[in-house]
């Protein structure tokens, strides 16, 4: 096996550099994650997130934790509602939590990403991730790479993989083509016990999903399984709007005044969000990788997930994530390339290809969901 008595370092520790590693650990691969929280419990992990059949769902079933991911998943939390800025019901999901199943192509269980993290660690080898390992640099040294990180300590490793998100540091050791501002950004916020700090939102949402296309706004919110709720604000704005214009999300006050002009004309319901939210809140500008990008391969060195494709939101991330380790991991273990660089060329070319298609439909879907009639199609989605 060309990885035989090689040394893997995988920058990062979300979705996508855990599975890399869960799948190279089935293989033999020795293989370190070296990820910068201080440990496994150093934040609260982001909202929940479908896994789809053709990726998330094949990868889960590849790793061996089918059965572990069907003891996580949140039944019924894939339902979705889409309302009015006043609060009606356009639409709402009124399938049977009966009617799709796993094995169903259009089945997208919905996780907690908390849930799912734990459930990929648990599957490692003990000592498999290095917490506190801030990365910092790295150089080629005798053949092999020496990653240095902001704690000061060192490591070596034969191959490195970036999987270190849309700001990653490894990406430039590869590439110097930057991703570009998308137009859009998105700011997010939590709501603790939202049953007890927003009842009436609580009960709108009703365990799953909404979605308020308004006034070229769009207020995504989503249920999570500790009982609280998360919300996504998408809107066009100025790459650099927040500095520029002086807001600070970490005052009340501010967020008040803001939201409230922000919302003119919508129902003082969606007000209660900002009422309640934990802040500050967090500003996301939205960039996307160019969508030619290509680059030579080399015989150490690649990346996955967001740190190879940036792209705004589609419902993909994770999923592609997942694809691209589960595509690197059997390339990597394949005994039909006759080198490493070979098997990470192929993979890098289906990668590409892959995620200049979603990163187009991206870019569209961040158009319509802005636009007058976006409602009408998001129910048209839905209904289907």
């Amino acid at each position: 096996m060309l990885l035989t008595n090689k040394q893997v370092a995988i920058i990062g520790g979300g979705p996508g550099g855990l599975t890399l590693a869960r799948l190279l650990q089935i293989q033999g691969v020795s293989v370190k994650v070296y990820e910068r929280d201080y440990s496994e419990h150093a934040r609260v992990q982001g909202a929940t997130l479908d896994l789809h059949y053709e990726s998330g769902l094949k990868v889960m079933e590849a790793a061996g934790l089918m059965d572990a991911f069907r003891a996580a998943y949140r039944p019924g939390a894939e339902k979705g509602r889409v309302v009015d800025e006043y609060g009606n019901i356009l639409f709402e999901d009124g399938r049977e939590e009966a009617a799709l199943g796993f094995g169903d192509e259009a089945f997208r269980p919905e996780i907690d990403r908390g849930p799912l993290r734990n459930m990929l660690l648990a599957s490692l080898l003990p000592g498999t991730v290095i917490w506190n390992s801030h990365f910092k640099n790295m150089s080629r040294t005798d053949g092999a790479w020496l990653l240095e990180f902001h704690n000061g300590t060192t490591a070596t490793a034969d191959i490195v993989v970036g999987a270190d998100g849309a700001n990653s540091k490894i990406r430039p050791f590869i590439t110097p083509e930057r991703p570009f501002y998308s137009g859009i950004t998105i700011l997010q916020g939590n709501v603790p016990d939202s049953a007890m700090a927003v009842p009436d939102i609580h009960k709108l949402l009703n365990g799953g999903k909404l979605y308020i296309h308004a006034g070229g706004k769009f207020l995504h919110l989503s249920s999570k399984g500790d009982g609280s709720l998360d919300f996504y604000i998408t809107f066009k704005k100025d790459e650099h709007w927040v500095a520029n214009g002086g807001i600070d999300f970490s005052d009340k006050s501010h967020l008040h005044t803001w939201a409230a002009q922000e919302f003119a004309g919508w129902s003082p319901l969606w007000l209660d969000l900002f009422e309640h939210a934990e802040i500050p809140l967090l500003e996301r500008p939205q960039y996307c990788m160019p969508l030619d990008q290509q680059w030579e391969s080399l015989p150490d060195l690649t990346m996955l997930g967001d740190a190879a494709h940036p792209m705004p939101p589609s419902g993909e991330g994770v999923n592609l994530a997942m694809l691209d380790a589960l595509d690197l991991s059997e390339c990597l273990t394949s005994a039909e390339f006759p080198d490493i660089r070979a098997a990470i060329n192929a993979y890098e070319s289906r990668m590409q290809e892959r995620a200049a298609k979603e990163a187009r439909e991206s870019l569209e879907m961040s158009d319509w969901m802005l636009s007058e009639g976006a409602a009408t199609r998001m129910v048209e989605i839905l209904s289907q």
